[in-house]
């Protein structure tokens, strides 16, 4: 990581590097780190990731934009009513090897330590949960992950395999706030008239990405081919101590554990979620 070099924080890359991600998050609430895996440890980086995608969670559901259960009582255009299909799969932490290089690096203190440098926070802690601290999300061909929002405000993720054609990351930058939903608008996304919102990504395997997710609506667009689209995805939380709910910890891993009753959620707000 000749690039970043996560261990010498005093180095002029190391501050480029910050630097260069925090503006782009200020501006566009996405920061990209292309090739934050050198080109060496990329194929262990894909094998590894083929190793247990087999042991994804795989469900077929029909969702909203909210991951919400349905509710008449909404106005017909509440953008809450638009049911999508869900397509994609999570591998849980628990299944992934620690021997695997994206579970040795979820811990490793001089990369939290960059991270927070990069999101502009004292500290970032890995979350309590055994689940979802970290996984790697799998969407197949002729699969894609639906318009959505995040639990967490920053997301963090690393593309381990990329697919033949689409699978491209599309986003609408801070369309709502902690204070407001803004549910025209997202509801306009959802029908196809968000014009100049959407943003559009396409990352190459060993990029890095940051995303202010929890107020970014986006989605991962239909995967062509038979290679499908692996990415690791590295969640934090400013706070010790917290897991994700019981109900969308089902809803990706298909079962929930004993640590997932309490109510130490990620949720740092009172949007719909």
């Amino acid at each position: 990581m000749a690039r970043y070099p996560l261990h010498r924080p005093d180095s002029p890359a190391w501050r480029d590097a910050v630097r260069t991600a925090r503006a782009q998050l200020d501006a566009d609430g996405c920061a990209v780190l292309p090739g934050f895996v050198r080109a060496s440890w990329r194929d262990r980086l894909r094998t590894e990731g083929e190793a247990v995608a087999p042991r994804a969670h795989h469900e077929t559901a029909v969702v909203n934009v909210y991951n919400t259960d349905p509710d008449p009582s909404l106005p017909d255009d509440h953008p809450a009513r638009l049911a999508m299909e869900r397509g994609n799969a999570f591998v849980a932490r628990d299944r992934i090897p620690d021997s695997a290089l994206v579970h040795r690096l979820y811990p490793l203190p001089a990369f939290r330590a960059f991270l927070a440098a990069c999101v502009g926070v004292p500290e970032l802690h890995e979350l309590a949960d055994p689940l979802a601290g970290l996984c790697l999300n799998v969407v197949a061909g002729g699969r894609s992950h639906p318009w959505h929002f995040d639990t967490n405000e920053i997301a963090i993720s690393l593309l381990t395999r990329a697919p033949e054609a689409g699978g491209e990351f599309e986003y609408c930058p801070d369309i709502r706030s902690a204070e407001a939903e803004n549910t025209a608008a997202v509801a306009d996304v959802l029908h196809g008239r968000g014009g100049d919102r959407v943003r559009r990504l396409v990352l190459r395997a060993g990029d890095l990405q940051l995303f202010r997710g929890r107020y970014s609506l986006h989605r991962v667009t239909e995967v062509r081919g038979s290679t499908a689209r692996h990415t690791a995805i590295f969640s934090y939380s400013a706070r010790p101590g917290v897991v994700g709910s019981a109900v969308r910890t089902r809803q990706l891993f298909g079962r929930t554990l004993p640590e997932h009753g309490g109510s130490r959620s990620v949720r740092v707000d009172g949007l719909m979620d």
